[in-house]
């Protein structure tokens, strides 16, 4: 039986070379490896390593070295075979028949009359030409000369039959402009004509070359399709402002690879006109039901798929125009790309021997947590991630984090990945949720906040107990016992996909238990229901809201203004500058800037509830929704509707979860808003001293919020 290469270096890469060799000795983690006693020769002191990045373990002691292959064969006397098939079965990658297995296909010798461009479009190829292009081209000795098919001319013609739809459905003629036309076959001549005279292929020199009628090699083939790509993204200002418009730099755009699919119908045939049956076979060219090839991706930027060796093996195509659908479209399986099998940003994580993983849902959310500084992310190809994918996470890292959008759909998968992550979560490794404020996802809370406040998101994700809890209390009614059985019935099915042995399973049954009974209602359970998911307020409406619905949790006799609170609590208003500092500050001409309050939110709004609440707060009835409508009742109607707008919702949510006390959650909003007020403080003073002062507050702010999280 001959499997291909490409098979098994995919299976080799993916297996869980850690799980598998755990199963014979027992493994500790130690920085990025994994370390414990040789099984293959007696020992005491762990001399044998396996290093889950490059899925290869050694042994220092008796030399025995490999990968995972190597070690059924050498550990357990499996044949090649018999391991490979192994590995297939635990990996979930098939083996495919010996007629599937193939990599090649037949280069056919397609002869096309030769275009001869007119001294406009010349023109404009050696304009286009002189583009300098950052990335180095690879060979292309797949291409033959780009020729114009004698129907389209040089002027506004009919076309008949030519055109049709992404499903297919056909257009008999249509009107067009022929420099429509011409741009995929401009495309294709710009990216000939940019390559070194001494690189030009055999092929491209002499269309009659016997070489034509040799196999192809579809990994050779999508790299200079991807080269293609890029050639068209550089020699396309909107591409290329699509990619700047998002916050791109150059360097990034060239780290990934990212291109562009011309608008043309053939643009790929006519690149690579020897080459159709490989392209049919990446699925890039596809044929209608009146038989007619057409490019799969046309007009969108590109984004490269590459395998966990950095090859390229698929693309996605994303529209430029928001109005189109599907917005992504990505390449189908072939043999060399496998959707379930491959996580975008992974190759490139790796480069950077990331650390800290985090799953989220698009292509720009790892481009962009990349060029932050923050290596680690990835996504899926458009389906759900698996069982495997999560595993070989949690392998590199114990904890990891799934990042998810806060709407329906988003937090729909997030709960699916739960479920399949499950079985594979052993007591050593955990899972945590990140959903973030304001309807952000990953790209555009980056593009906001900054690096350091993403980091704080993420270090603050929701452990699964948190998220089981607060996704569970959304959909079941604690006011009553149905609801309560309701809920624990489903923990108890979640919690019984878990690991045989595990202790997290009667742990988490018996922590929400507690919960729902109400027999733990901590800050940090009060945090948990009031996650919630859906929720499209801003962080200042949440503040109104929490306001309106506990405003005892202002001046009163019984609790201090709430940010006098946090001052104090976190120790804050005790740090001044020395005796010595404060003079130099003085002397200079500067005053040390006041701890922020309500005024410094720059929320009229804001400070016109504080008021109100003050003014009427002797005659409220602690019953919350008759004192929120007498709130409401004393502030203007533009304020009266935005609360108007979204209290009842709010109300509802928190007493179907039993929530009477929300001074935790509000906490947390203004602690978020103080260190704004802190940071713009900081950037505001040139003053060293003063800047120092700034900045050791926002750090006890940061230790103190930690403090709090963990309780």
């Amino acid at each position: 039986m001959s499997i291909p290469n490409h098979i098994i270096d995919q299976i080799n890469s993916q297996a869980d070379l850690v799980s598998i060799i755990g199963k014979h000795t027992t493994l500790k983690k130690v920085g990025n490896e994994y370390k414990g006693c040789c099984p293959f020769h007696g020992e005491k002191t762990p001399s044998f390593y396996v290093n889950p990045q490059k899925n290869i373990y050694h042994c220092f002691g008796c030399g025995a070295s490999g990968n995972a292959i190597g070690f059924l064969k050498d550990y357990e006397n499996l044949t090649f075979i018999e391991a490979v098939k192994e590995l297939s079965k635990q990996t979930g990658i098939e083996i495919p028949e010996e007629d599937n297995s193939k990599i090649s296909y037949k280069k056919t010798a397609t002869p096309r009359p030769k275009k001869t461009p007119s001294t406009a479009q010349s023109n404009k190829v050696s304009k286009v030409s002189t583009i300098p292009n950052p990335v180095t081209t690879t060979p292309v000795e797949n291409l033959a000369p780009i020729t114009t098919p004698t129907h389209i001319q040089t002027e506004t013609h009919h076309v008949t039959g030519l055109f049709f739809n992404d499903d297919d459905t056909n257009i008999d003629s249509l009107d067009i402009n022929s420099l429509d036309n011409e741009m995929s076959h401009q495309a294709a001549n710009d990216f000939m004509l940019d390559l070194p005279n001494h690189e030009m292929p055999s092929s491209l020199q002499n269309a009659d070359s016997s070489s034509q009628e040799q196999d192809g090699n579809l990994y050779d083939l999508l790299e200079n399709i991807h080269q293609f790509y890029i050639n068209c993204l550089h020699n396309n200002p909107m591409a290329k402002h699509y990619f700047e418009s998002r916050g791109l730099s150059n360097q990034t755009i060239e780290t990934f690879g990212l291109g562009y699919a011309p608008r043309g119908w053939q643009h790929l045939e006519e690149a690579f006109p020897n080459d159709i049956e490989g392209l049919r076979l990446l699925g890039l060219v596809r044929t209608s039901e009146k038989g007619r090839d057409f490019d799969l991706l046309r007009d969108r930027v590109i984004f490269v798929i590459r395998d966990n060796q950095g090859r390229v093996i698929g693309f996605a195509g994303r529209a430029l125009d928001n109005d189109v659908k599907p917005k992504y479209i990505n390449s189908s399986d072939s043999p060399v790309f496998h959707k379930n099998h491959v996580l975008y940003g992974y190759y490139e994580s790796r480069q950077h021997r990331a650390n800290d993983w985090l799953v989220v849902e698009g292509y720009m959310d790892v481009i962009a947590l990349y060029q932050a500084g923050i290596y680690g992310a990835v996504a899926s190809m458009g389906t759900a991630v698996n069982e495997q994918q999560i595993s070989r996470l949690l392998n590199l890292n114990p904890v990891l984090t799934l990042s998810f959008d806060g709407d329906a759909a988003g937090q729909k998968a997030a709960w699916r990945t739960l479920e399949v992550s499950l079985p594979v979560l052993t007591d050593d490794k955990s899972l945590r949720f990140l959903t973030l404020p304001d309807n952000h996802d990953p790209d555009t809370y980056l593009a906001e906040h900054g690096k350091q406040a993403m980091q704080q998101q993420i270090a603050n994700a929701a452990p699964l107990s948190q998220y089981v809890f607060s996704y569970l209390s959304l959909k079941h009614d604690l006011s009553i016992a149905e609801g309560k059985a309701k809920l624990m019935a489903q923990v108890r099915a979640l919690t019984n996909q878990l690991p045989k042995g595990s202790s997290f399973k009667y742990l988490l049954n018996n922590d929400i238990y507690q919960r729902v009974n109400g027999r733990k209602m901590s800050n940090a359970v009060t945090r948990d229901v009031m996650l919630n998911f859906t929720s499209t307020l801003t962080l200042n409406l949440n503040i109104y809201l929490c306001l309106l619905y506990q405003p005892t949790l202002l001046n009163t006799e019984c609790n201090p203004d709430p940010i006098k609170s946090i001052w104090q609590r976190s120790g804050i208003d005790k740090i001044k500058p020395s005796e010595k500092d404060g003079k130099r500050i003085h002397s200079l001409g500067f005053e040390l800037p006041p701890l922020p309050s309500w005024q410094d939110f720059n929320d009229t709004n804001l400070i016109e509830l504080v008021e109100a609440i003050k003014l009427v707060s002797a005659s409220l009835t602690n019953k919350k929704d008759m004192d929120a409508h007498c709130i409401m009742g004393c502030v203007s109607n533009a304020l009266n509707e935005i609360l108007s707008t979204h209290w009842a919702d709010f109300y509802q949510d928190l007493t179907n979860r039993q929530v009477d006390d929300v001074e935790p959650f509000l906490t947390e909003l203004l602690v978020r808003q103080l260190d704004a007020c802190l940071l713009a403080q900081q950037k505001q003073h040139t003053n060293i001293l003063i800047k120092k002062i700034t900045m050791d507050r926002r750090q006890a702010l940061l230790k103190w919020t930690k403090t709090l999280n963990k309780n």
